[in-house]
Protein backbone atom coordinates (compact mmCIF):
# COMPACT_ATOMS: atom_id res chain seq x y z
CA UNK A 1 0.00 0.00 0.00
CA UNK A 2 1.27 3.71 -0.65
CA UNK A 3 0.21 6.69 1.02
CA UNK A 4 0.60 10.27 -0.37
CA UNK A 5 2.15 12.77 0.66
CA UNK A 6 -0.56 14.99 1.49
CA UNK A 7 -2.04 11.57 4.01
CA UNK A 8 1.30 11.79 5.47
CA UNK A 9 1.20 15.28 6.58
CA UNK A 10 -2.15 15.28 7.53
CA UNK A 11 -1.58 12.18 10.17
CA UNK A 12 -1.51 14.04 13.80
CA UNK A 13 -0.53 12.47 17.38
CA UNK A 14 -2.00 12.39 20.22
CA UNK A 15 0.32 14.69 23.01
CA UNK A 16 1.05 11.93 25.90
CA UNK A 17 2.49 12.99 29.10
CA UNK A 18 4.91 11.53 31.68
CA UNK A 19 4.56 10.44 34.94
CA UNK A 20 7.05 11.91 37.70
CA UNK A 21 10.68 10.20 37.00
CA UNK A 22 12.02 8.53 39.77
CA UNK A 23 14.00 10.51 42.35
CA UNK A 24 16.94 7.96 42.40
CA UNK A 25 18.19 5.77 40.03
CA UNK A 26 18.87 2.15 41.65
CA UNK A 27 22.02 0.90 40.56
CA UNK A 28 24.01 4.09 39.62
CA UNK A 29 27.33 4.30 41.00
CA UNK A 30 29.78 7.46 41.39
CA UNK A 31 32.86 5.75 39.65
CA UNK A 32 33.28 6.19 35.94
CA UNK A 33 32.15 3.35 34.35
CA UNK A 34 34.45 1.16 32.55
CA UNK A 35 36.93 2.39 29.19
CA UNK A 36 40.01 -0.10 29.45
CA UNK A 37 40.01 -2.19 25.32
CA UNK A 38 36.74 0.33 24.23
CA UNK A 39 37.45 2.44 20.76
CA UNK A 40 35.36 5.03 20.37
CA UNK A 41 36.37 6.94 17.66
CA UNK A 42 33.86 5.04 15.27
CA UNK A 43 31.66 7.94 15.24
CA UNK A 44 32.72 9.12 12.12
CA UNK A 45 32.45 12.34 12.29
CA UNK A 46 35.60 13.20 9.90
CA UNK A 47 35.10 9.94 8.32
CA UNK A 48 34.17 11.56 4.53
CA UNK A 49 36.94 13.79 4.64
CA UNK A 50 38.92 12.00 2.17
CA UNK A 51 35.71 10.22 1.06
CA UNK A 52 34.96 10.33 -2.51
CA UNK A 53 30.98 9.01 -1.15
CA UNK A 54 29.87 12.62 -0.81
CA UNK A 55 30.00 15.02 -3.88
CA UNK A 56 31.70 17.67 -3.77
CA UNK A 57 29.84 20.95 -3.42
CA UNK A 58 28.93 22.91 -6.43
CA UNK A 59 29.25 26.94 -6.42
CA UNK A 60 26.10 28.25 -6.80
CA UNK A 61 23.70 25.34 -6.47
CA UNK A 62 20.61 25.36 -4.67
CA UNK A 63 18.87 22.79 -6.63
CA UNK A 64 17.06 20.15 -4.74
CA UNK A 65 15.22 17.40 -6.20
CA UNK A 66 12.72 15.57 -4.59
CA UNK A 67 11.82 11.89 -5.57
CA UNK A 68 8.55 10.38 -4.62
CA UNK A 69 8.97 6.44 -3.49
CA UNK A 70 6.84 4.03 -4.29
CA UNK A 71 5.64 1.09 -1.91
CA UNK A 72 7.64 -1.37 -4.00
CA UNK A 73 10.96 0.82 -3.82
CA UNK A 74 12.82 0.66 -0.59
CA UNK A 75 10.14 -1.20 0.59
CA UNK A 76 9.80 -2.57 4.11
CA UNK A 77 10.46 -6.03 5.32
CA UNK A 78 9.04 -7.59 8.69
CA UNK A 79 11.50 -8.97 10.40
CA UNK A 80 12.49 -11.20 13.62
CA UNK A 81 13.38 -9.11 16.44
CA UNK A 82 16.95 -9.85 16.60
CA UNK A 83 17.79 -10.02 12.54
CA UNK A 84 20.31 -8.09 11.34
CA UNK A 85 21.50 -7.33 8.02
CA UNK A 86 25.18 -9.01 6.54
CA UNK A 87 26.98 -6.23 4.47
CA UNK A 88 30.33 -6.77 3.93
CA UNK A 89 32.73 -3.57 5.08
CA UNK A 90 33.23 -3.21 1.22
CA UNK A 91 29.18 -1.75 1.53
CA UNK A 92 30.00 1.30 3.44
CA UNK A 93 30.95 3.04 -0.12
CA UNK A 94 28.72 1.11 -2.31
CA UNK A 95 25.81 0.47 -0.27
CA UNK A 96 21.76 0.23 -1.46
CA UNK A 97 19.73 3.33 -2.88
CA UNK A 98 15.92 3.65 -2.60
CA UNK A 99 15.94 6.32 -5.78
CA UNK A 100 12.37 6.23 -6.64
CA UNK A 101 11.23 5.25 -10.40
CA UNK A 102 7.57 6.07 -10.11
CA UNK A 103 7.55 9.82 -10.19
CA UNK A 104 9.43 12.85 -9.13
CA UNK A 105 8.70 16.68 -8.87
CA UNK A 106 11.72 19.39 -8.57
CA UNK A 107 11.21 21.56 -4.83
CA UNK A 108 9.86 24.67 -5.56
CA UNK A 109 6.83 23.51 -8.04
CA UNK A 110 3.08 24.45 -6.96
CA UNK A 111 2.94 20.36 -6.53
CA UNK A 112 3.63 17.30 -4.80
CA UNK A 113 3.02 13.79 -6.60
CA UNK A 114 1.77 11.27 -4.72
CA UNK A 115 3.51 7.22 -4.45
CA UNK A 116 1.17 6.40 -7.93
CA UNK A 117 2.35 9.51 -9.98
CA UNK A 118 -0.89 11.55 -9.20
CA UNK A 119 -0.39 15.22 -8.67
CA UNK A 120 -1.78 16.77 -5.80
CA UNK A 121 -1.84 20.38 -3.81
CA UNK A 122 0.07 20.37 -0.59
CA UNK A 123 -2.42 20.96 2.19
CA UNK A 124 -3.57 24.26 2.42
CA UNK A 125 -1.89 25.72 5.31
CA UNK A 126 -3.95 28.51 7.22
CA UNK A 127 -0.42 30.28 9.13
CA UNK A 128 3.02 29.79 8.32
CA UNK A 129 4.59 26.80 9.68
CA UNK A 130 6.75 27.52 12.76
CA UNK A 131 4.31 30.37 14.06
CA UNK A 132 2.38 30.61 17.45
CA UNK A 133 -0.82 30.37 15.55
CA UNK A 134 0.24 26.82 13.50
CA UNK A 135 1.45 25.20 17.10
CA UNK A 136 -1.76 26.00 18.76
CA UNK A 137 -3.85 24.32 15.75
CA UNK A 138 -1.53 21.88 15.40
CA UNK A 139 -2.18 21.03 18.95
CA UNK A 140 -5.64 21.54 19.13
CA UNK A 141 -5.67 19.16 16.46
CA UNK A 142 -3.80 16.03 17.92
CA UNK A 143 -6.31 16.64 21.05
CA UNK A 144 -8.89 16.11 18.91
CA UNK A 145 -8.13 13.30 17.43
CA UNK A 146 -7.81 9.78 18.47
CA UNK A 147 -5.14 7.68 16.44
CA UNK A 148 -3.80 4.43 16.31
CA UNK A 149 -0.68 3.71 18.27
CA UNK A 150 2.75 4.03 16.32
CA UNK A 151 3.55 0.08 16.90
CA UNK A 152 0.18 -0.57 14.96
CA UNK A 153 0.67 1.37 12.00
CA UNK A 154 3.16 0.95 9.05
CA UNK A 155 5.68 2.87 7.86
CA UNK A 156 6.06 3.64 4.10
CA UNK A 157 9.00 5.72 2.59
CA UNK A 158 7.66 8.90 1.25
CA UNK A 159 9.85 10.76 -1.08
CA UNK A 160 13.91 10.91 -1.11
CA UNK A 161 15.51 14.61 -1.20
CA UNK A 162 18.14 15.11 -3.42
CA UNK A 163 20.35 18.09 -2.86
CA UNK A 164 23.71 19.80 -1.73
CA UNK A 165 23.31 17.95 1.36
CA UNK A 166 26.27 16.00 3.30
CA UNK A 167 24.07 16.07 6.43
CA UNK A 168 25.60 14.38 10.05
CA UNK A 169 22.28 15.05 11.56
CA UNK A 170 18.37 16.39 10.60
CA UNK A 171 16.34 17.63 13.29
CA UNK A 172 12.18 18.41 13.43
CA UNK A 173 11.33 21.36 14.59
CA UNK A 174 7.46 20.10 15.71
CA UNK A 175 6.79 23.36 13.31
CA UNK A 176 7.07 22.07 10.09
CA UNK A 177 11.32 23.14 9.32
CA UNK A 178 13.79 20.71 9.13
CA UNK A 179 17.44 21.35 10.40
CA UNK A 180 20.45 18.97 7.90
CA UNK A 181 23.74 20.07 9.71
CA UNK A 182 26.04 19.42 6.87
CA UNK A 183 29.54 19.48 8.90
CA UNK A 184 33.01 20.99 7.52
CA UNK A 185 31.82 19.20 4.22
CA UNK A 186 29.43 21.99 3.07
CA UNK A 187 29.70 24.88 6.62
CA UNK A 188 26.16 25.22 6.12
CA UNK A 189 22.50 24.42 7.70
CA UNK A 190 19.86 23.26 5.03
CA UNK A 191 16.45 24.24 5.96
CA UNK A 192 13.52 22.16 4.61
CA UNK A 193 9.69 22.91 5.11
CA UNK A 194 7.09 20.34 5.51
CA UNK A 195 6.56 20.65 1.84
CA UNK A 196 10.26 18.92 1.29
CA UNK A 197 11.04 22.21 -0.07
CA UNK A 198 14.74 24.13 0.90
CA UNK A 199 14.24 27.13 2.07
CA UNK A 200 17.22 28.40 3.31
CA UNK A 201 20.71 27.49 3.04
CA UNK A 202 22.36 29.24 6.25
CA UNK A 203 26.06 29.56 6.27
CA UNK A 204 28.21 28.35 9.37
CA UNK A 205 30.11 31.75 9.23
CA UNK A 206 30.13 34.55 12.14
CA UNK A 207 31.50 37.35 13.59
CA UNK A 208 32.49 36.88 16.91
CA UNK A 209 33.41 40.52 17.02
CA UNK A 210 29.97 41.22 16.93
CA UNK A 211 28.95 38.85 19.70
CA UNK A 212 31.20 40.44 22.19
CA UNK A 213 34.74 38.11 21.74
CA UNK A 214 37.85 39.92 21.40
CA UNK A 215 39.49 37.91 18.36
CA UNK A 216 41.63 38.47 15.96
CA UNK A 217 39.72 38.30 12.80
CA UNK A 218 36.69 39.14 10.68
CA UNK A 219 34.70 36.11 10.05
CA UNK A 220 34.46 32.38 11.54
CA UNK A 221 33.48 29.24 10.21
CA UNK A 222 31.80 26.38 12.30
CA UNK A 223 30.91 22.93 11.18
CA UNK A 224 27.86 22.01 12.01
CA UNK A 225 27.09 18.84 13.72
CA UNK A 226 23.88 18.44 15.71
CA UNK A 227 20.65 20.55 16.66
CA UNK A 228 18.13 21.19 19.18
CA UNK A 229 14.83 22.95 19.28
CA UNK A 230 12.90 25.25 22.15
CA UNK A 231 9.64 23.31 22.85
CA UNK A 232 7.96 25.63 20.92
CA UNK A 233 10.07 25.14 17.88
CA UNK A 234 11.21 29.12 17.50
CA UNK A 235 15.44 28.59 18.08
CA UNK A 236 17.48 25.73 16.97
CA UNK A 237 20.98 25.08 18.94
CA UNK A 238 23.38 23.92 16.67
CA UNK A 239 26.54 22.68 18.06
CA UNK A 240 30.19 23.01 15.22
CA UNK A 241 32.78 20.07 15.76
CA UNK A 242 35.60 23.19 15.48
CA UNK A 243 36.13 26.59 14.29
CA UNK A 244 37.93 27.96 11.14
CA UNK A 245 39.60 30.68 11.49
CA UNK A 246 42.50 33.11 12.79
CA UNK A 247 43.98 31.19 15.86
CA UNK A 248 42.08 28.30 15.24
CA UNK A 249 44.01 24.62 14.16
CA UNK A 250 42.16 23.44 11.33
CA UNK A 251 43.60 19.99 12.41
CA UNK A 252 41.88 20.44 16.23
CA UNK A 253 40.77 17.49 18.14
CA UNK A 254 39.20 14.35 16.42
CA UNK A 255 37.00 11.80 16.97
CA UNK A 256 39.93 9.86 18.56
CA UNK A 257 41.26 12.53 20.69
CA UNK A 258 42.56 12.61 24.49
CA UNK A 259 40.87 15.21 27.05
CA UNK A 260 41.31 18.87 26.13
CA UNK A 261 42.88 17.81 22.71
CA UNK A 262 41.55 19.91 20.61
CA UNK A 263 40.28 23.66 20.57
CA UNK A 264 37.21 25.10 22.44
CA UNK A 265 34.02 25.94 19.95
CA UNK A 266 30.73 27.45 19.98
CA UNK A 267 27.29 26.49 20.02
CA UNK A 268 25.06 28.91 17.42
CA UNK A 269 21.55 29.53 18.09
CA UNK A 270 19.13 29.69 14.79
CA UNK A 271 16.45 31.89 14.61
CA UNK A 272 13.34 29.69 13.03
CA UNK A 273 11.87 33.30 12.22
CA UNK A 274 14.69 34.69 10.43
CA UNK A 275 16.80 31.80 9.61
CA UNK A 276 19.97 33.73 11.09
CA UNK A 277 22.79 33.25 13.35
CA UNK A 278 21.89 35.26 16.46
CA UNK A 279 23.77 34.68 19.28
CA UNK A 280 26.81 32.22 20.37
CA UNK A 281 27.51 30.22 23.03
CA UNK A 282 31.32 29.07 24.17
CA UNK A 283 31.79 25.83 24.89
CA UNK A 284 34.42 22.55 25.49
CA UNK A 285 36.15 21.23 22.57
CA UNK A 286 34.75 19.29 19.75
CA UNK A 287 30.83 19.56 20.70
CA UNK A 288 28.41 16.83 19.52
CA UNK A 289 24.95 16.04 21.08
CA UNK A 290 22.48 18.83 22.68
CA UNK A 291 19.28 18.85 24.70
CA UNK A 292 17.54 21.27 25.94
CA UNK A 293 15.49 21.39 28.91
CA UNK A 294 11.61 20.83 28.61
CA UNK A 295 11.28 24.26 30.02
CA UNK A 296 13.72 26.09 28.12
CA UNK A 297 16.13 27.18 31.11
CA UNK A 298 19.08 25.05 30.21
CA UNK A 299 21.00 23.98 27.50
CA UNK A 300 23.77 20.91 27.55
CA UNK A 301 26.06 19.63 25.23
CA UNK A 302 28.30 16.80 25.07
CA UNK A 303 32.31 17.97 24.59
CA UNK A 304 33.64 15.13 22.88
CA UNK A 305 37.32 16.27 23.60
CA UNK A 306 36.21 17.56 27.13
CA UNK A 307 35.48 14.30 28.62
CA UNK A 308 32.36 16.80 29.64
CA UNK A 309 28.74 18.39 29.37
CA UNK A 310 28.39 22.31 29.09
CA UNK A 311 25.69 23.13 31.12
CA UNK A 312 24.39 26.54 30.11
CA UNK A 313 21.07 28.77 31.61
CA UNK A 314 19.38 30.02 28.51
CA UNK A 315 17.80 32.99 30.47
CA UNK A 316 21.47 34.44 31.64
CA UNK A 317 23.04 33.37 28.32
CA UNK A 318 25.62 31.97 30.24
CA UNK A 319 27.72 28.58 31.53
CA UNK A 320 25.94 27.21 34.86
CA UNK A 321 28.01 24.63 35.11
CA UNK A 322 30.94 21.63 32.99
CA UNK A 323 30.60 18.59 34.79
CA UNK A 324 33.20 15.78 33.58
CA UNK A 325 31.19 12.56 32.68
CA UNK A 326 33.71 10.35 31.14
CA UNK A 327 35.59 9.54 27.71
CA UNK A 328 33.84 10.66 24.39
CA UNK A 329 30.38 11.94 25.43
CA UNK A 330 27.41 12.43 23.05
CA UNK A 331 24.07 11.63 23.83
CA UNK A 332 21.53 13.91 25.91
CA UNK A 333 18.63 13.23 27.21
CA UNK A 334 16.21 15.11 29.79
CA UNK A 335 13.50 13.85 31.84
CA UNK A 336 10.37 15.55 31.33
CA UNK A 337 10.81 17.41 34.70
CA UNK A 338 13.91 18.66 33.88
CA UNK A 339 15.97 17.67 36.66
CA UNK A 340 18.08 14.55 35.16
CA UNK A 341 19.92 14.22 32.26
CA UNK A 342 21.32 11.26 31.34
CA UNK A 343 24.65 11.37 29.06
CA UNK A 344 25.93 8.64 26.51
CA UNK A 345 29.81 7.84 27.12
CA UNK A 346 30.80 6.45 24.42
CA UNK A 347 34.37 5.51 25.46
CA UNK A 348 32.93 3.37 27.61
CA UNK A 349 30.07 0.67 28.97
CA UNK A 350 28.14 3.30 31.01
CA UNK A 351 25.69 5.81 31.05
CA UNK A 352 26.48 9.52 33.58
CA UNK A 353 23.04 10.47 35.20
CA UNK A 354 23.82 14.49 36.07
CA UNK A 355 21.11 15.92 38.75
CA UNK A 356 20.07 19.16 37.12
CA UNK A 357 18.10 20.04 40.11
CA UNK A 358 21.69 20.03 42.37
CA UNK A 359 23.09 23.12 39.99
CA UNK A 360 23.68 26.27 41.99
CA UNK A 361 21.42 28.95 40.03
CA UNK A 362 24.19 31.28 40.25
CA UNK A 363 26.26 29.01 38.05
CA UNK A 364 29.90 27.74 39.14
CA UNK A 365 33.15 28.93 37.42
CA UNK A 366 35.12 26.67 35.61
CA UNK A 367 37.48 24.51 37.62
CA UNK A 368 36.18 25.67 40.93
CA UNK A 369 34.76 23.14 43.76
CA UNK A 370 31.22 22.56 44.36
CA UNK A 371 30.29 20.75 40.84
CA UNK A 372 28.18 17.94 41.40
CA UNK A 373 29.27 14.79 40.38
CA UNK A 374 27.88 12.79 38.04
CA UNK A 375 26.52 9.34 38.85
CA UNK A 376 26.50 6.33 35.92
CA UNK A 377 24.51 3.36 35.19
CA UNK A 378 27.19 0.33 34.91
CA UNK A 379 27.68 -1.68 32.37
CA UNK A 380 24.90 -0.77 29.99
CA UNK A 381 27.14 -1.88 26.83
CA UNK A 382 30.02 -1.11 24.82
CA UNK A 383 29.79 2.11 23.40
CA UNK A 384 26.53 3.93 24.30
CA UNK A 385 26.05 6.42 21.20
CA UNK A 386 22.40 7.82 21.32
CA UNK A 387 19.78 8.34 23.86
CA UNK A 388 15.82 8.51 24.23
CA UNK A 389 13.69 8.38 27.19
CA UNK A 390 10.11 6.70 27.16
CA UNK A 391 7.36 9.19 27.66
CA UNK A 392 6.89 8.48 31.22
CA UNK A 393 10.79 8.66 32.11
CA UNK A 394 10.65 4.81 33.55
CA UNK A 395 12.62 3.51 30.77
CA UNK A 396 16.29 5.05 28.76
CA UNK A 397 17.04 3.54 25.61
CA UNK A 398 20.34 3.23 24.06
CA UNK A 399 21.98 2.40 20.68
CA UNK A 400 24.76 0.56 21.70
CA UNK A 401 27.63 1.34 18.36
CA UNK A 402 29.94 -1.03 19.84
CA UNK A 403 27.99 -4.19 19.62
CA UNK A 404 25.24 -3.43 17.21
CA UNK A 405 22.30 -3.23 19.36
CA UNK A 406 19.74 -0.95 21.04
CA UNK A 407 19.04 -1.37 25.04
CA UNK A 408 15.97 -0.65 26.90
CA UNK A 409 17.19 0.07 30.49
CA UNK A 410 14.79 0.12 33.51
CA UNK A 411 15.30 3.22 35.41
CA UNK A 412 14.14 1.50 38.74
CA UNK A 413 16.84 -0.82 38.76
CA UNK A 414 19.34 0.57 36.81
CA UNK A 415 19.42 -2.77 34.38
CA UNK A 416 19.56 -3.84 31.15
CA UNK A 417 15.44 -5.33 30.21
CA UNK A 418 15.54 -5.54 26.42
CA UNK A 419 17.76 -5.67 23.94
CA UNK A 420 17.59 -6.04 20.35
CA UNK A 421 20.23 -6.43 17.32
CA UNK A 422 19.27 -4.27 14.66
CA UNK A 423 21.85 -3.68 11.64
CA UNK A 424 25.59 -2.99 12.27
CA UNK A 425 26.91 0.05 14.03
CA UNK A 426 22.91 1.45 15.26
CA UNK A 427 23.75 5.04 15.39
CA UNK A 428 20.87 7.93 15.83
CA UNK A 429 17.64 6.89 17.01
CA UNK A 430 14.16 8.22 17.84
CA UNK A 431 10.78 7.52 19.65
CA UNK A 432 7.09 7.87 18.40
CA UNK A 433 5.50 10.59 20.95
CA UNK A 434 3.42 7.51 22.30
CA UNK A 435 6.46 5.45 23.28
CA UNK A 436 5.36 2.42 21.29
CA UNK A 437 7.95 2.90 18.80
CA UNK A 438 11.39 3.34 18.28
CA UNK A 439 13.09 4.22 14.92
CA UNK A 440 17.30 3.78 14.15
CA UNK A 441 19.31 4.13 11.45
CA UNK A 442 22.15 1.08 10.89
CA UNK A 443 25.51 3.59 9.78
CA UNK A 444 27.20 0.22 8.62
CA UNK A 445 24.29 -1.89 7.12
CA UNK A 446 22.89 0.86 5.66
CA UNK A 447 19.18 0.80 6.73
CA UNK A 448 17.02 2.19 9.02
CA UNK A 449 14.92 -0.06 11.72
CA UNK A 450 11.28 0.49 13.04
CA UNK A 451 11.37 -1.72 16.54
CA UNK A 452 8.02 -1.88 18.79
CA UNK A 453 9.14 -1.17 21.96
CA UNK A 454 6.87 -3.77 24.41
CA UNK A 455 9.22 -6.17 23.53
CA UNK A 456 11.72 -5.48 21.11
CA UNK A 457 10.44 -6.75 17.81
CA UNK A 458 11.95 -5.40 15.03
CA UNK A 459 9.20 -4.33 13.00
CA UNK A 460 10.53 -3.47 9.76
CA UNK A 461 13.78 -2.31 7.49
CA UNK A 462 14.24 -0.11 4.98
CA UNK A 463 17.23 0.26 3.02
CA UNK A 464 18.91 3.51 2.89
CA UNK A 465 21.59 5.25 0.83
CA UNK A 466 24.60 4.55 1.74
CA UNK A 467 25.86 5.53 5.76
CA UNK A 468 22.32 6.53 7.65
CA UNK A 469 23.71 8.75 10.40
CA UNK A 470 20.60 10.97 11.48
CA UNK A 471 17.13 10.33 12.33
CA UNK A 472 14.31 12.53 13.46
CA UNK A 473 10.45 11.73 13.96
CA UNK A 474 8.28 14.37 13.65
CA UNK A 475 4.39 14.17 15.98
CA UNK A 476 2.53 16.50 13.82
CA UNK A 477 3.22 14.79 10.46
CA UNK A 478 3.97 11.52 11.52
CA UNK A 479 7.08 11.82 9.70
CA UNK A 480 10.53 10.04 9.86
CA UNK A 481 13.35 11.25 8.55
CA UNK A 482 16.43 10.02 7.88
CA UNK A 483 20.01 11.83 6.87
CA UNK A 484 23.08 10.33 4.88
CA UNK A 485 26.65 11.19 4.74
CA UNK A 486 26.41 10.40 1.08
CA UNK A 487 23.72 13.22 0.40
CA UNK A 488 20.07 12.20 0.11
CA UNK A 489 17.57 12.37 2.90
CA UNK A 490 14.92 9.88 2.95
CA UNK A 491 11.04 10.74 4.20
CA UNK A 492 9.08 8.05 5.65
CA UNK A 493 5.33 8.51 6.97
CA UNK A 494 3.14 6.27 9.57
CA UNK A 495 -0.25 5.21 7.75
CA UNK A 496 -3.17 2.56 8.77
Amino acid sequence: MAVSVGLALGLLVLACGGSDTADQVAGTSTAAPTTTGIDATTDDDLAMVDSVSIAPATAGTTDTTVHVVGSQDGAASATDAGDTASVDDGGDRDGPSTEAADASATVGSTTVADASGAAEEPPAMAMPFGSAGAIAAYEAAARDSRRTPNDQLVLYPVVRIDGDFAPKSVVASGTGLYFAQNMMYRHTISVLDHRKELVATIEDSVDLRKFGYDVAGDVYRGSPVEAAFTSDGSFAFVSNYRMYGPGYDPEAGSDSCGRDQGQDSFVYRVSATTLEIDRVYPVGPVPKHLAVTPDDRLLLVSNWCGFDVTVIDLAADETLATVDVGRHPRGITVTSDGKTAYVAVMGSTGIAVIDLSALPAGGIPPGAAGVPAATYIRDVGISPRHLVLSPDDRTLYATLNGEDAVVAVDLGSGEVIRRVETGRAPRTMDISTDGTALYVVNYKSHTMSKIRTHDFAVLQEFDTAPRPIGITYDPFSEEVWVSTYSGPIHVYAEGD
